[in-house]
């Protein structure tokens, strides 16, 4: 028998398809997973790992995320392209961060996770120049690209050295082309991430033994290095996606600590390229130096200690001569942090 249009069966089943179609269109829509841009600070190396583990693996798309990771060209470049909207997230220096939010506050960008417990900004010479101590840098060369972190931070080494840090001259090039120009003994020394400037300088040919390493955190520059920033945006609306992102990132990363050589196979696949051995010794530096460390074994990982951070706020402001010194409070924020149990080292 046939319903009539108006007969109230035929509008109770009517109002049921509607039901079932608008749950199922929520349905999807809940399962449309948010997308994130991210920009690393550098290219595809060792160190990068965590990153393309969480995202080869899946532990993003677990987390309902939708990530894109592409390479970058400096900590102060990544900085910019979270500012300016272009990207979600980032990885960048800590304090490429502090100097950005100084000279544009309001920038709203926080740090969220801190990957390097110290700063890996190295300064090298060769042993041959005579060099011994960073003073002796005074009216040298330094060539390093404008971007890199360890030219960018140099006052705070100059400050601790008792020089001017307009006592140097720079030279811009890439890293690739400082590391040629020192190995001709084109310039004095050059800026470098220690990880990337002395494996850099072994592939031209030169031992750790021919070399003066400057490390700033050795010469009582005691800042943070390396943090996942993001942006005002994913903040205020998407902080669970934020808190999502780390928590996949977290997960990567303990494997990578309990298996660098497996961890650096998806560099691999990022970049055919790579030569697997020297990226797997980068990415070893990195944990050794900057990830495990007395502060992270207390704290944990992606933690800082906010009395820390702000005596290192400060060092930059007075290191770099800025207007304005941020508070750590505006800089970073722990509340996206996985918790504490999951970023416990064993």
């Amino acid at each position: 028998m046939l319903i009539p249009r108006f007969h109230p069966l035929s509008q109770l089943y009517r109002a049921a398809v509607f039901a079932a179609a608008a749950a199922l269109s929520l349905a999807a829509n809940a399962a449309e997973p948010i997308k994130v841009k991210f920009s690393l600070d550098w290219r595809f190396e060792g160190p990068c790992a965590p990153f393309l583990m969480a995202q080869a693996k899946g532990y993003f798309r677990d987390e309902g995320l939708d990530v894109t990771i592409d390479s970058g060209n400096g900590s102060s470049g990544a900085v910019t392209r979270v500012a300016t909207g272009a990207y979600d997230m980032a990885f960048a220096d800590f304090n490429s961060l502090v100097e950005q939010e100084s000279q544009h506050p309001g920038m709203g960008i926080k740090g969220v996770y801190m990957l390097y417990n110290s700063t890996p900004a190295a300064i090298f010479v060769l042993k041959s120049s005579g060099i011994t101590k960073p003073e002796q840098l005074r009216g040298k060369t330094l060539a390093a690209p404008v971007f890199e972190a360890s030219r960018k931070s140099w006052p705070a080494l100059a400050q601790k050295a008792g020089i001017n840090k307009d006592d140097v001259t720079w030279q811009t090039v890439d890293s690739t082309v400082s590391a040629n120009m020192l190995v001709r003994r084109n310039v004095d020394g050059i800026a470098n991430f220690f990880f990337t400037g002395l494996l850099n300088l072994e592939a031209r040919g030169l031992k750790e033994s021919d070399l003066v390493i400057f490390p700033y955190a050795d010469y009582g520059v005691n800042l943070y290095g390396n943090t996942v920033i993001a942006s005002k945006n994913m903040l205020d609306n998407h902080p669970e996606a934020v808190k999502g992102f780390l928590r996949a990132l977290n997960r990567a990363l303990k494997e990578t600590l309990a298996d660098p050589e497996a961890a650096v196979q998806f560099v691999k696949q990022k970049d055919q390229l790579i030569n697997v051995a020297l990226e797997t010794r980068r990415l070893k530096l990195v944990i050794d130096k900057l990830v495990i460390t007395p502060e992270s074994r207390r704290l944990g990982l992606g933690d800082v200690d906010p009395a820390r951070m702000q005596q290192s706020i400060t060092t930059l402001v007075d290191a770099f001569g800025l207007k304005n010194a941020p508070d750590s409070a505006t800089l970073f924020t722990r509340e996206m942090l996985p918790a504490s149990a999951e970023r416990t080292l064993p």
